[in-house]
């Protein structure tokens, strides 16, 4: 009898271990998760993206072992809205005030931060995180990004527990100002600039091009940084690597505009062993996307409350083009982005962008929707605080014939409707909402946008309240335009505009 029972004890210890060694496993199968966020950085621009001036070798090194979407756009052309949208996988008109700039985030509304870090991940970020903006206002006692860190360096030093982690890795670059004239130094060639039909193909543009693709190249370089920290701490395998932009660059038709150029952004997803790799994705995508995407790989519930759609069928899949019939569509939305205009207010828009067409419905047509002349303060260099040569360009020859439209359609108002064929206008500047030929698209497209904003709450359409004209604007010093001598003497300006 002591045999049998011999080896039936020596089961049980054997199952025992057994079931030590999966629960360790699947801890240490929780894949971590890095996102490598520039900031201000249109989609184009990077190599893997087909950009011949623009050299990004460790970005493209991540595009050739991952997924490279051709369609991403960020849910606004504004840092704090799209930051906040992203971390949140809802659209901006559900963040209360987290729909501006220089606002605030509920500690009611979830991010995928909050939610990793309440299963046990460690969870951080540098930089600029989430915001600008104050997140003691919305109730929170760090920023919704996690716990704020010098660099990646220092957080991974900091999880001495070795917790599966999650950290936003937030550039600066390619913000402005920039290293003006840096370009040159780096060996960019100002003649293989590509100038945008949007912007006149100046000396002043091509240089401000260049110096802009160098603090890409700059960002590309924090990217091999951080790649070689995971690869020193043997933490490769186990991460997924997510490189993405916040929003469009600081160009004029840029940032702030629901126009490709200020929306869409670079996105690329690696994961070695995981996902396969050397693929490109045309799926209509949106960053908002990432927070369900992190969730479900995490193994935790997503929220009913996340308006976003977990990509990780897309991920998982060795199909390229279009892999998810579902994904042909994408929704964009602005409120107020810079202290711009008097008062307070903003320029309140919605878009949907599909393959071919882009419609926008501005709710605001009598405001100004570069700010508020004659600083035009939601175009790149706000205020004129610094230099921003495409911008001062344009404003400098606004009567020169070649000038002249290019600057009516970047700094003058704007219809109640704008939509754009694709095919035929792939840079946006030849409105067609009111030719007949394009009637029923636009009442097609309006019908989808309205189905969607109402189906989601958004108050532009159901009547709620607008709050975002009268939300605080935390950046008290924005309200008193202050424009550089140089600008002063350039445009017959003030010392100074109030926008109170």
């Amino acid at each position: 009898m002591i045999k049998p029972l011999y080896w039936v004890f020596s089961l049980l210890i054997i199952v025992s271990l057994y079931s030590c060694k999966v629960t360790t496993d699947d801890s240490e199968i929780k894949p971590n998760i890095l996102v490598l966020m520039s900031d201000n950085h249109y989609s184009e621009h990077l190599g893997c993206y087909g950009d011949k001036t623009v050299k990004s070798p460790a970005i493209d090194k991540i595009a050739e072992n991952g997924v490279r979407f051709t369609n991403a756009f960020c849910a606004s052309p504004s840092c704090t809205p799209a930051r906040g949208a992203m971390l949140a996988g809802q659209e901006i008109w559900r963040l209360g005030e987290g729909a501006n700039l220089w606002s605030t985030l509920s500690n009611t509304i979830p991010t995928y931060q909050d939610i990793l870090e309440e299963a046990g991940y460690f969870t951080g970020h540098d930089r600029k995180g989430w915001g600008p903006g104050n997140y003691e206002a919305g109730g929170r006692d760090k920023n919704p990004a996690g716990t704020t860190f010098l660099n990646f360096g220092e957080f991974l030093e900091q999880n001495i527990d070795n917790k599966p982690w999650s950290y936003l890795f937030s550039s600066k670059k390619p913000h402005r100002p920039f290293e003006y004239g840096a370009a040159e130094k780096a060996g960019l060639q100002i003649d293989s600039v590509f100038v945008p039909p949007y912007l006149p193909d100046s000396y002043d543009v091509r240089s401000d091009i260049c110096d802009y693709y160098n603090e890409i190249m700059n960002f590309d370089k924090q990217v091999a940084e951080a790649i070689k920290l995971i690869e020193k701490n043997g933490m490769a395998k186990n991460t997924i690597i997510v490189v993405c932009a916040d929003n469009g660059w600081m160009m004029p038709r840029g940032l702030a505009n629901l126009y490709d150029f200020g929306t869409k952004v670079p996105l690329i997803i690696s994961w070695p062993n995981n996902i396969p790799g050397n693929r490109v994705v045309t799926d209509f995508v949106s960053l908002n996307d990432l927070a369900a995407t992190f969730l479900e790989f995490a193994e935790e519930e997503i929220p009913e409350i996340m308006t976003s759609k977990s990509l990780k069928n897309v991920l998982l899949t060795e199909k390229e083009g279009r892999v998810d019939s579902e994904r042909t569509q994408v929704f964009i939305a602005r409120e107020r982005h810079a202290m711009a205009r008097k008062g307070g207010f903003g320029y309140p828009g919605r878009a949907i962008r599909t393959d071919d067409f882009l419609y926008i419905h501005n709710y605001e047509p009598d405001r100004w929707p570069a700010g508020d002349p004659p600083l035009f303060g939601d175009i790149d260099g706000h205020m004129l605080q610094y230099f921003s040569p495409a911008k001062e360009f344009m404003m400098e020859n606004k009567n020169d014939p070649k000038v002249k439209i290019l600057y009516e359609q970047a700094f003058m108002k704007r219809p109640k409707e704008e939509l754009f064929d694709l095919k035929n206008d792939p840079f946006q500047m030849n409105n067609v909402a009111y030719s007949d030929e394009y009637q029923n698209i636009k009442k097609q497209l309006a019908a989808q946008l309205k189905e969607y904003l109402v189906s989601t709450e958004d108050p532009r359409e159901t009547g709620g309240e607008i709050i975002w004209d009268t939300s605080t604007y935390f950046n008290e010093a924005d309200w008193i335009g202050t424009p550089r001598k140089e600008a002063r003497e350039k445009f017959m300006l003030n010392a100074e505009y109030s926008y109170k």
